[in-house]
């Protein structure tokens, strides 16, 4: 059962939509309607790309990183979104504390209400 908060393996599509590859992806939140859909974001290792005040870092030494699942440093990139039926998840590999997801959150809100980037 998919939960918020997991860390998830999905085909990640490209913004070109050719088709993607396997990766991380964090739930973010489920779909207030009768499908079975979550509002996703994609994970990297690719630490450069972080967009500083909106993405989230998660570092080997960050106490919750033994709980996520990921083999190295990753990025949450917060502003590359999906929505995706469950059936096309590949399943769970971690999760990240409620108080990292409130804050992933809240710098989407912020993202998008203020448009600073």
């Amino acid at each position: 059962m998919i939960r918020e908060g997991q860390i998830i393996l999905f085909n990640f599509p490209q913004t070109d939509q050719v088709s993607g590859k396997l990766r991380p992806a964090l739930v973010l939140r489920s779909l207030p309607d009768s499908h079975d859909d979550w509002l996703i974001c994609m994970i990297t290792t690719r630490l450069y790309y972080e967009t500083a005040g909106i993405d989230e870092v998660i570092k080997m030494t960050d106490p919750d990183f033994s709980h996520t699942g990921l083999k190295l440093p990753s990025l949450i990139r917060v502003t590359r979104v999906a929505v995706v039926s469950t059936s096309i998840l590949e399943g769970v590999i971690g999760s990240i504390p409620h108080s990292r997801l409130l804050r992933i959150r809240a710098r989407i809100c912020q993202w998008i209400s203020d448009g600073n980037t």
